[in-house]
């Protein structure tokens, strides 16, 4: 076991214990969030050049499963900033001495929707906008956010040039009490504010590129690095997820053992109970297994010199967001059949079941647009497929 997943397990009990308080602060609290850096599983995916381990992906998916197994935003926030020091590996040298010079355990926040508007000015931008959801960012140093080049109309021609910006702490504001949801409360993901802030040309990567693997050669020599963007991010949003299920099933495993119904079913007998829990547990199992074979059989490839095809990326996907929805219908399925006592705020399962069902809505996980995508795909229908993501 890596030393970032044991470090977790060991402090299991402090993060488990400040779930509630997370929930109420609206953001992590500091020990949960100290906790998390002396882990030092952001790290996983950072380059070694910049104090990071490389690690194998699967290492990584781990790490986050087993912290949203003891909290839920927290695994949460692991797996969203912790999976940006990959992109970071392949931004300029120069940026990544910026952003990790002083500190190689900065935490990194987003969003990645192209809510900015970027006009050219000297050797940069001239940034402005509000973007929502930026996961875990009172406790990150810097910030990428996603935005659109366009002149000084707030216009452009053509398509659109889509990048990514970096910015450190000090050129954007976080907006309070802008963070006001059913579940994960405690990942404090709140609103971004910009007012023409300038951020040069190094600090940018092209979307279109990044999606497409173009920045990949930068690092040739490491084959987790040409796993395409997308599919890494989902990936991270897929083992957050599974690691917050992993949490639900176990308090729903704990609150059965002592439940006795009114009809006087105990409740670790009930072959219904037992149903729904086994079945839950074994698509976790398979979801898991299937996104890490899947990652592995993809480094192979890679090892040998094979670039992931498009084809390949929407398979992925589609294999990741069933994954993911079996396990989000088999924890329903657990909470349908645990009565209403499980329905109180005081118990640990109905928090977890919210905590779930809100990262059931992240796009990543959805099943929709992806399937649709997939099956043009499949069948070569001639109509225009959109790798998402």
């Amino acid at each position: 076991m890596h030393p970032s997943i044991q470090y977790i397990h060991d402090h299991g009990e402090l993060l488990r214990d400040e779930h509630v308080a997370c929930d109420e602060l609206g953001k992590l609290t500091d020990p949960v969030a100290d906790a998390i850096r002396a882990s030092r599983g952001m790290r996983l995916l950072q380059s070694t050049s910049h104090g990071g381990f490389e690690a194998d992906p699967k290492t990584f998916f781990e790490w986050v499963r087993s912290v949203g197994s003891y909290n839920a935003s927290a695994g949460w926030v692991a797996g969203v900033v912790g999976v940006h020091p990959w992109e970071i590996a392949l931004v300029e040298p120069a940026l990544q001495d910026e952003i990790y010079g002083d500190d190689p355990d900065v935490w990194v926040a987003s969003p990645y929707a192209p809510q900015g508007r970027a006009v050219p000015e000297g050797d940069g931008f001239r940034f402005s906008g509000r973007w929502q959801y930026s996961t875990g960012t009172d406790h990150c140093g810097w910030v990428v956010l996603g935005g659109i080049v366009v002149d000084e109309s707030a216009s452009h021609e053509g398509p659109p040039d889509m990048r990514h910006f970096f910015l450190p702490r000090g050129d954007y504001d976080i907006v309070e009490d802008s963070w006001q949801v059913m579940g994960l409360s405690g990942t404090g993901s709140k609103d971004i504010q910009i007012d023409g802030a300038f951020v040069p040309a190094y600090r940018t990567l092209r979307h279109g590129v990044l999606s497409e693997g173009g920045y990949g050669a930068r690092r040739a020599d490491a084959p987790i690095y040409q796993i395409p963007w997308g599919s890494m991010f989902c990936a991270a949003i897929a083992a957050a997820t599974f690691g917050i299920a992993e949490g639900a099933i176990t308090r729903y495993h704990d609150y059965v053992k002592t439940r006795v119904s009114a009809m006087g079913v105990v409740g670790k007998t009930d072959p219904f109970q037992q149903e729904a829990l086994a079945e839950v547990e074994a698509d976790l199992a398979a979801g898991i297994t299937h996104v890490d074979a899947m990652i592995d059989a993809w480094l192979d490839q890679l090892h040998q010199g094979d670039p992931i095809t498009p084809s390949q990326r929407l398979g992925f996907r589609r294999n990741q967001v069933r994954a993911v929805q079996r396990v989000l219908f088999g924890v329903d399925k657990l909470f349908s059949r645990s009565g209403s006592a499980a329905i109180w705020t005081t118990r640990p399962l109905e928090r977890y079941w919210r905590d779930l069902r809100t990262a059931g809505t992240h796009i990543s996980v959805v099943s929709d647009l992806i399937y649709n995508a997939w099956a043009n795909d499949r069948f070569a229908t001639g109509a225009k497929t959109m790798v998402m993501h």
